[in-house]
């Protein structure tokens, strides 16, 4: 891969960091002391702003579920103790992911999804533990780790329809957790003190398209055009521990709510 192709996929990491496509934010207004608010979070769509009734929502890590009423509203009942990533699922939706700590639990959360698209393709919505199941209890979000890992790898075909010439196709990491590089170190995503792994991968139909060098949510990557067939592959790859040389020793990550969605690239020109 060129320098300048390795600069943007860090650059664009980074950027995501902070940038949630969907969103995500916390209610602020007063309530009276006497007043108990029972069921603090809601659920909306990201359009119309309406609330989202029977939207399915889970911390998978932790086994815990529960479902939107008729306002939109959900409790998250359930101690959290490092972070996790949580699931909203709803027919006619994207699916949605938000990683989350204690710290954002026990604030108002107003959480806005979006309807599905033509072309929206939901490749894996359930949780995905890659790695070898050794890990420091220093390594990014291992608290929460709970499932068995599936291996060093996630692999999964899908089918699509060919590109028009005025669309693009993206894959979207909707989470990540555990990821212990050397940039989600010096961001202190985790604790480990000297050594780091290699960035996750990212193959689309056996070509690399894209890295993960970080944990958070919504992470595109740009496939390109004439990699897309009618049915595709998708392949992400756990990274390494760059320190260890007596034997592979993989990085154990959490991901979530893979999707592939195709945009429309004028859609921004009118905006």
């Amino acid at each position: 891969m060129s320098k300048k192709i390795t600069t943007a996929i860090l650059t664009l990491t980074v950027i995501f960091l902070y940038v949630n496509i969907a969103f995500c934010e916390v209610i602020s207004g007063k309530v009276n002391q006497n007043e108990t608010l029972k069921k603090k979070n809601k659920i909306v769509d990201s359009y119309t702003q309406k609330p989202v009734t029977g939207a399915a929502v889970s911390i998978p890590s932790i086994g815990y579920r529960t479902t939107s009423d008729s306002d939109g509203a959900f409790e998250l009942n359930t101690q959290i103790t490092d972070k996790a990533i949580l699931s909203v699922e709803k027919d006619g939706y994207r699916p949605f992911s938000l990683t989350i700590d204690e710290n954002i639990a026990s604030k108002p959360l107003k959480l806005g999804i979006e309807k599905s698209k033509m072309g929206d393709v939901t490749i894996e919505s359930d949780l995905c533990h890659l790695g070898d199941d050794v890990y420091s209890e220093t390594s990014a979000n291992s608290a929460e780790f709970k499932g068995k890992s599936v291996g060093a790898f996630f692999s999964k075909k899908f089918n699509t329809k060919p590109l028009r010439p005025n669309e693009e196709a993206v894959l979207i990491i909707g989470s990540v957790i555990g990821l212990d590089t050397k940039m989600a170190k010096e961001l202190g995503q985790n604790q480990i003190a000297y050594v780091y792994s290699s960035p996750a991968e990212i193959y689309f139909n056996g070509q690399k398209v894209g890295e993960l060098n970080i944990n958070g949510d919504n992470q595109e990557v740009d496939i390109p055009r004439q990699l897309i067939r009618e049915t595709n592959e998708v392949t992400i790859k756990t990274g390494r521990n760059l320190f260890q040389h007596a034997y592979i020793d993989y990085d154990d990550i959490e991901i979530a709510n893979i999707r592939f969605e195709i945009k429309d690239k004028n859609a921004f020109a009118y905006k």
